[in-house]
């Protein structure tokens, strides 16, 4: 497998009982790249996502993450791989500050006389670099998150993901909530992630979000991927027409009822 593929599916499948959410999926995610998934509700998004990042067992398929071929266990152990899942409910704990939050289960602690001693200075300088490197304004590191706009609670997550090495975040509609200038921040702070050689897996309803960050879009329809187009070769039209079944770029056509 190329050096430059982060994530490759392999006919991945899962099962509910009788009830196929997934048959057969199949795709990449290269370093560097914003993918956008797209598809209906039921479409077997969220599904993926959880197989991806440990949550689910799939029925069947092989996945490779970062030259190694693996599932994972549980999602602790795709995010020590390198693996971040966000929500619309971020991860974050409310009732502790800015500084808290990035380093959970990181802090930095050094021992004199034998007794453990929290480094907040350096912490919350350590904390400040990295979100102004990304560019994200607060106004106290020492705030408690739960004072913060939706918009700089997703950004403290992201910032740190990319600060503790994440390689590869799973978006699953992370803008639902926000408002126009915190979905335009948050667009541009996926370009900043992906311009490090992050991998970006995107869920998104919103097709203009889909055109304006991807790099590529894949569609699932009824557990199937039903198309995988580089964004500049698609419009919204087709991307439509993919996920409503008129039109299945990229997959073989399904047949139709016979008569008008």
């Amino acid at each position: 497998m190329s050096d430059d593929i982060l994530l490759k599916l392999e006919n991945v499948t899962r099962n509910f009982g009788a009830i196929e959410a997934l048959r057969g999926i199949s795709f990449e995610v290269k370093r560097g790249e914003v993918i956008a998934l797209l598809g209906d509700n039921g479409a077997g998004k969220s599904t993926l996502v959880k197989i991806i990042s440990g949550g689910l067992e799939p029925t069947s398929g092989q996945m490779t993450f970062d030259g190694q071929q693996r599932f994972f266990a549980s999602p602790s152990e795709a995010k020590a791989a390198g693996i971040e899942t966000v929500y619309q409910d971020l991860s974050l704990c409310t009732n502790v500050d800015v500084v808290a939050n990035f380093f959970m289960g990181r802090e930095i602690v050094k021992k004199y006389f034998g007794i453990p001693v929290l480094q907040e200075r350096e912490m919350e300088a350590v904390t400040a670099k990295a979100i102004a490197n990304a560019g994200t304004r607060i106004p106290s590191l020492r705030t408690n998150v739960e004072y913060l706009s939706g918009g700089q609670r997703q950004a403290i997550e992201l910032n740190r993901f990319v600060h503790w090495g994440g390689k590869l975040v799973l978006l699953d509609e992370p803008f639902a909530a926000l408002g126009v200038e915190q979905t335009r921040r948050g667009l541009a702070m996926i370009k900043q992630i992906a311009a490090q050689g992050i991998g970006v897996i995107i869920i998104t309803h919103i097709m203009a979000q889909a055109f304006q960050v991807a790099d590529r879009i894949v569609v699932i329809r009824q557990g199937k991927v039903a198309g995988n187009v580089e964004r500049n070769r698609t419009s919204p039209d087709e991307v439509v027409r993919m996920i409503t079944g008129e039109s299945l770029e990229g997959a073989a056509q399904e047949p139709r009822p016979n008569g008008p």
